[in-house]
């Protein structure tokens, strides 16, 4: 089989939890996370409604490999429609709550409306129920997780979020097991709008597979091939941050708001920089860590130097947590030049305590600090706070004060960078897509990731296409297009799997086809999953079409299209976006509005979904 063919309706109107079947075809069609959670989106048609109104639906979901044997078979998805951006949000995280929610026998939450007051989501198995959460109101989620695990038992998991959600802040995300986050696009705003404190599961089931024996053979074949594989070895070692050296050498970390391609703080903050030992013996690295069914464990736990921010904000984040992966190295570090890595640490870890995405806070600041050297805020909006880059103390005090929206400097902060720049006249200063911060790689030295970013379904993202290797190869803006847009519908099928994006290191679709076919009824390829995953990615088109986004959507922020990158290998160039746009458009048979032709509807069998927006007479 697969999946459990059924999904929990919560209803938090009526403060019901009711089950609903969902038949073998459309989850064949769908697969899960991804896939699953934008087509019920569809259906609810969540274009309609404003990110944090009731109508907005959230959905929690795995995936047929989620639960299983499968290395790295943990994730699970939160899509809804993103408080960030207004656009379709998918954001993907690790840990063991997927596995739970799994066996407990379910395939996807799906949420709707809003509660009066706070509550929890108690799911013991088969049974759900919601439960008063005013206690649990005003808390930070280390501090909800560790509440619900008393209440519950501690072999439950909690996704959940802190006060950045409760307050509101555009960029809040959901997390789980503590360091783990569905990051992305504002979920955990939508989650908060909604009066959702938390969902705590208790599974004890299993997950149900086509063919057990098969399924095993074919997990010790990709286990192999995993194992033997060099990249998953540097993940293992050096984590995600290995990419901080590697992108500063290239000319494409985006460094002080994206004013430079360099920066000289980055063997401070790298991968290096946190294996590193001082005169005192002290190392920010303590140990890796891995999440449910994973052989690599790029996952960091650090820990910061005594008595660097202990005397203010408490020695409990002495203790060791989730530290830097490259994305908040990048963010809370070079974004906004600090070097200090137990700044970015600490800051790092007051995102996983409240509930922050890391990137969109520190691309936020980011445009803030540029703003507040160019004299457009000053210290009355600050709240005293001397925001210029490279000031560490400014990075801590403003990531407490937007975790715990605190007037002004968290209030300033809590909308983002594209609405701050936006409301002070200033909107060049927000390094932003669609409304979302970008990533730590630069489009005037990655010409295929400015591609991925323009045309990216949740806005700025360096996960929804993989031009990565191109990108160090060639600058070539040729070569561009048809990378991009084959990635783009493999990684909306991988996406969909309830496995880990970073098993590419060693497997393609073939492996995966594989695993699929053993574990789910039906036959897959992976020329099937690369089909699937074009039909999601262009759902996916038609909900941001539906919501109101064009082509004029699909571009860069100004300064990486007229602003030549600096320094670097690239010095002198910009992105090539305008010449890479078209031939994108017409590879993936998009007409020169960005709107999906009805060709491609008809091949991709969603003739009926484009007929309801007009695409289709």
């Amino acid at each position: 089989m697969g999946w459990h063919g059924r999904i929990l309706h919560v209803d938090l109107d009526r403060l019901t939890c009711t089950e609903q079947a969902l038949p073998l075809s459309f989850l064949q069609d769908w697969i899960g996370l991804r896939g699953l959670g934008t087509r019920l989106l569809w259906e609810h048609e969540a274009w309609r409604h404003d990110p944090l109104s009731p109508e907005n639906p959230l959905v929690f979901a795995a995936g047929p490999l989620t639960g299983t044997s499968v290395a790295t078979g943990g994730r699970y998805a939160v899509i809804t429609r993103g408080a960030l951006t207004g656009a379709i949000a998918c954001s993907n995280s690790g840990g063991h709550f997927g596995a739970a929610l799994r066996f407990a026998g379910w395939d996807a939450v799906l949420i709707t409306g809003r509660a009066e007051r706070p509550v929890h989501l108690w799911i013991d198995d088969g049974e759900a129920s919601l439960c008063p959460a005013d206690d649990l109101w005003g808390r930070t989620f280390w501090e909800t997780e560790r509440v619900l695990k008393d209440r519950h038992g501690h072999d439950v998991k909690v996704a959940g979020i802190g006060r950045a959600g409760e307050k509101g802040v555009r960029f809040a995300c959901i997390m789980n097991d503590r360091d783990r986050a569905a990051g992305r696009s504002g979920v955990g705003a939508v989650m908060g709008a909604k009066n959702l404190k938390a969902i705590a599961v208790r599974g004890t089931g299993s997950v149900p597979v086509h063919d057990p024996a098969r399924l095993a053979e074919a997990v010790q074949l990709t286990h192999a091939k995993l194992a033997a594989s060099p990249g998953r070895e540097r993940l293992m070692v050096y984590g995600t941050d290995a990419m901080m050296s590697k992108t500063c050498a290239f000319g494409a970390l985006p460094t002080r708001n994206a004013q430079d391609v360099t920066f000289e703080g980055c063997e401070e903050i790298s991968a290096e920089g946190m294996r590193r030992r001082g005169p005192d013996g002290w190392r920010n690295l303590v140990a890796n860590k891995a999440c449910f069914a994973c052989t690599i464990g790029c996952g960091r736990i650090a820990h910061i130097r005594p008595n660097h921010f202990t005397a203010q904000y408490g020695k409990r984040y002495l203790a060791p947590q989730g530290g830097l992966e490259y994305e908040s190295a990048f963010a809370l570090g070079a974004m906004v030049g600090v070097s200090d890595i137990d700044a970015c640490t600490f800051a790092n870890m007051i995102c996983n305590e409240e509930g922050m995405d890391p990137i969109s806070f520190g691309g936020t600041l980011a445009a803030a600090m540029e703003l507040f050297e160019r004299g457009v805020i000053g210290p009355q909006e600050t709240g005293g706070v001397d925001l210029v880059f490279g000031n560490a103390e400014a990075l801590v005090a403003a990531v407490l004060a937007t975790g715990r929206g605190e007037a002004p400097l968290g209030t300033l902060l809590a909308d983002g960078a594209a609405r701050l720049a936006a409301r002070l006249g200033h909107a060049d200063v927000a390094m932003t897509v669609k409304g979302q911060e970008i990533p730590g790689y630069d489009p005037r030295g990655m010409q295929g990731m400015g591609l991925g970013y323009a045309t990216s379904p949740r806005g700025a993202c360096h996960l929804r296409a993989n031009p990565f290797a191109s990108d160090f190869e060639t600058a070539d803006p040729a070569v561009k297009p048809p990378i991009v847009k084959r990635t783009q519908d493999e990684k909306a099928a991988i996406d969909s799997l309830g496995i880990c994006t970073f098993v590419t290191v060693a497997w393609d679709l073939d492996d995966m086809a594989l695993l699929m076919d053993a574990a789910c009824a039906g036959e897959w390829t992976a020329e099937t999953l690369r089909a699937k995953g074009e039909r999601i990615f262009t759902l996916e088109r038609l909900f941001n079409l539906a919501a109101g986004f064009t082509a004029a959507d699909d571009c860069l922020p100004e300064r990486f299209l007229k602003a030549p990158a600096p320094h670097g290998v690239h010095a002198g160039r910009t992105s090539a976006l305008p010449e890479m746009l078209p031939a994108y458009y017409a590879l993936r048979e998009w007409d020169d509005q960005g709107r999906p032709t009805p060709a491609l509807l008809e091949r991709v069998g969603l003739v009926a979904e484009g007929r309801r927006i007009g695409l289709v007479s």
